[in-house]
């Protein structure tokens, strides 16, 4: 069998003799045998465990693993695995780094603006749903039983991927801002009260949804809210409002509706649902804003000033 002295050893590795030297010393790749002169000698199997040390080290292997993998006290699959998923979560650190960064740059964030996004950016995934979890339950409170609730609190979860992008990672820092807003909690937590059905178990859209898909073509149309002909669109949601809760239209009841519309109208819970679209990679929600906006002034303009119909004035 062939053997080499140490300076062939680096010819063929392409190493450098003081780090085969320093390699032999670890027990890493240890001679063979020694000349005469008492130099080193290494055979064949020394060039092969040289390859494969140089290329455990180039994907970032420490020494003592590396040491384990040659003298066959764990195999290299398990190592690799192990490694891999090392890799893995350095990767996904790198990068919520980079986007944070990016993020910082674009936005022209202060100092304290960016150690908060660095810290929200950083929670773990169990951290992120403890936060999300005490904005919905803030928000949902008592209502969290009721039939349809849970679907609803599953559609305003916010659920960051593993590998963001800057965006991704803005939108989820004033996303999680807005959700620990106890004002905003408090706010959302009365319209939804609003949304609750009148008679449970009876199927029907929410009040902003029935609003808007009524008053759509009279605000495309470019119809004054407080025009003759913003008359059958008020009529015709106040009539299928007051049916759904089995009542009569009335000027009590369309103030009602106005105030559950009027909580819905609400900019931070549009923002919440814009953000909540980024960071979950879904498409962009459609603004409620214009035709809400629309509509309720399209109603108030029709509600006498005094309302004194049996006293029934719904509380805002």
């Amino acid at each position: 069998m062939a053997h080499y002295s140490i300076g062939e050893l680096a010819r063929r590795t392409g190493l450098t003799v003081k780090t085969i030297r320093f390699y032999s010393d670890q027990g890493i790749v240890p001679p063979a045998d020694r000349s005469p002169a008492g130099h080193r000698r290494y055979d064949a199997d020394a060039v092969a465990r040289l390859r494969l040390v140089r290329t455990l080290r180039d994907l970032g292997l420490d020494l003592p693993t590396i040491r384990r993998v040659v003298a066959r006290e764990v195999s290299l699959p398990e190592v690799a695995a192990a490694h891999a998923e090392a890799l893995a979560v350095r990767i996904r650190t790198l990068r919520l780094r980079r986007a944070v960064l990016t993020a910082v740059a674009r936005r022209g964030s202060s100092p304290e603006e960016m150690d908060l996004m660095h810290r929200l950016a950083r929670l773990s995934e169990d951290e992120r749903r403890r936060l999300v979890a005490d904005f919905l339950d803030a928000a949902f409170g008592d209502l969290r039983a009721l039939p349809g609730v849970a679907g609803v609190m599953g559609s305003m979860t916010p659920e960051l991927p593993d590998d963001p992008s800057p965006a991704q990672v803005e939108a989820w820092v004033e996303l999680a801002e807005l959700a620990q807003d106890a004002d905003f909690r408090a706010a959302l937590h009365r319209t939804i009260r609003h949304h609750v059905p009148d008679r449970p178990g009876v199927p029907r859209p929410g009040p902003a949804a029935l609003a808007r898909d009524h008053a759509r073509d009279a605000l495309a149309a470019g119809v004054e809210p407080g025009a003759p002909e913003a008359e059958p669109v008020v009529a015709a949601v106040a009539a299928r409002y007051a049916r759904d809760r089995g009542r009569t239209d009335s000027p009590a009841l369309r103030r009602r509706l106005l105030a559950r519309l009027e909580s819905a109208d609400d900019p931070r819970r549009e923002r919440y649902l814009e953000l909540l679209a980024v960071v979950n990679g879904w498409p962009a929600p459609e603004s409620l804003a214009p035709a809400l906006g629309w509509f309720t002034a399209a109603l108030r303009a029709r509600l006498p000033e005094n309302d004194q119909d049996e006293g029934l004035r719904a509380p805002a």
